[in-house]
């Protein structure tokens, strides 16, 4: 049945998707506006606003740095801190006021029914409402979800949109109750529940949501099916699990809280940011690792690879190519930098993961592999001088002279059209008038790719689980490289 609609009934398309998931965080939020509003009052509304906006801008930036070796998309970003401030927590405000009132009325005790409905349903409904957001991109923006890293970052921000919404709810609501009682500053509820919500714990919240991050982000890079299933609901499980133990603290004494705060959570914090940063070391040296391939190749400058490994590197290239192109030139090598990093985890991932978990590799690798070379004249020499001050070569380095690991690659080098038609070895370096007059590799699209991607004449599709060599004699080397002046 699954299978007739399919056939029936068209795949709807990216633009589509967009549409409908931008019209749903609209709709949410005005309601969850709204709600929050109507709960805390106008006043009790922009004093909650303000408080719990100060943690979300440095959230947000440690997120962002895990996930730099490799930047997602803001537009990726931005949705997943909407989706847990205005979807996941609409979700949650209704299914848990619904669970809780309906759990009263079969019980009649409303203190029973708090309790569990914060220790037994909350966890579950907002875990997985969080969670919902994290399948999304895993499900549909799969090239931009490379392994545990993207993980941590797409559930940070999620979760940091989640608990910035519920900030909102319990400091609203605590100004106004010291309204009513016409408490002093100090002895406020609501210097109390910040202390607790932005001091103490503004962590909370995302350290239950990595638990799954986690969890997909292991399962992008397993090649088998029962990981790709299991490991998110493990990772779920545990976050609903640390969720309501947190939740329940209050419950085991009256230092219940703080023995669960310094006994599990500040441990599973310093354990999880640990392994941020090994996460975020590894990635980078993968990036290097894969990168050099395709140095050896002849598509990056051997200078640049430990440059584009190097995130005090990449920062002072786009600070000099600002510097002498201003900021067009800039973004020009942040989109590089972006685009290496992505290459080198396309292929290696499809290493890890084999030919089955990375279909379209060829195709992929074509297009990243154009979009740098179109690039390079403006990129390279920034990260060249970039590696040379920041020693990471040689002052005496010379970029353009041979690699020693050429003849070991197995990736494909650029090559020109008229190699492959005999042209004498003069000529070889000719720009191709039907291209302008920049030199570079003839791209033409790849058998069995996908429309929009491009492939090198000369080259026979090969992935990193199967040799792929240049067409034609070894010595075949690329001819003159954007971004210097003399021939290779």
């Amino acid at each position: 049945m699954y299978r007739a609609l399919q056939l029936v009934l068209p795949r709807p398309s990216g633009t589509v998707r967009t549409c409908v998931l931008l019209a749903l965080l609209a709709a949410t939020g005005v309601a969850i506006l709204e709600l929050v509003r109507e709960q805390t009052g106008t006043s009790g509304f922009f004093v909650g606003l303000g408080l719990a906006l100060l943690p979300v801008a440095p959230l947000m930036a440690a997120f962002r740095w895990l996930g730099r070796a490799a930047p997602a998309p803001w537009s990726q970003l931005l949705f997943c801190f909407g989706w847990g401030a205005c979807t996941a927590a609409l979700i949650a405000i209704l299914a848990n006021n619904f669970a809780t009132e309906w759990i009263a009325a079969a019980t009649t005790d409303a203190s029973a029914a708090d309790h569990l409905g914060s220790v037994a349903i909350a966890p579950v409904v907002e875990e997985s409402a969080k969670a919902a957001a994290l399948l999304l991109v895993f499900s549909f923006r799969r090239r931009h979800f490379t392994g545990p890293a993207d993980g941590f970052v797409v559930a940070g921000f999620t979760a940091t949109g989640f608990a910035f919404t519920e900030n909102i709810l319990y400091l609203g609501n605590a100004f106004v109750e010291d309204l009513a009682d016409r408490s002093g500053v100090l002895e406020s509820v609501t210097m109390a529940t910040f202390f607790v919500r932005i001091v103490l714990s503004p962590f909370a919240h995302p350290l239950f949501t990595v638990l799954t991050g986690l969890g997909f982000g292991v399962a992008a890079v397993s090649a088998r099916r029962s990981r790709r299933i299991f490991l998110p609901l493990l990772g779920l499980a545990l976050a609903m699990g640390m969720h309501a133990l947190w939740n329940g603290s209050s419950q085991f004494g009256e230092h219940g809280f703080y023995v669960v705060y310094s006994c599990v959570m500040v441990p599973v914090f310093g354990l999880l940011v640990w392994l941020a940063v090994r996460i975020r070391r590894n990635r980078l040296r993968a990036v290097e690792g894969e990168l050099a391939l395709y140095a050896a190749a002849g598509w990056l400058g051997a200078a640049e690879v430990p440059a584009l490994a190097s995130m005090p590197a990449r920062s002072l290239a786009r600070a000099l190519a600002r510097r002498s192109g201003g900021r067009a030139a800039g973004r020009t090598v942040a989109r590089y930098e972006a685009d290496a990093a992505a290459l080198a985890l396309l292929r290696n991932r499809a290493r890890r993961g084999g030919p089955v978990r990375e279909r379209d590799f060829a195709g992929r690798e074509l297009e990243l592999l154009h979009r740098l070379w179109q690039a390079r004249a403006t990129a390279g020499p920034a990260l060249v001088r970039a590696a040379v001050m920041e020693e990471l070569v040689p002052p005496w380095f010379d970029p353009l002279g041979p690699d020693p690991a050429a003849a070991r690659t197995d990736v494909p080098g650029p090559r020109r059209a008229d190699q492959d038609r005999g042209a004498p070895d003069q000529d070889r370096c000719a720009p191709d008038p039907t291209r302008g007059t920049g030199p570079g590799p003839t791209l033409e699209a790849a058998p069995g790719a996908t429309p929009g991607t491009a492939r090198e004449p000369g080259l026979r599709r090969s992935g990193p689980w199967s040799s792929a060599t240049p067409a034609g004699p070894a010595s075949i080397r690329p001819c003159v490289l954007p971004g210097g002046d003399e021939v290779r």
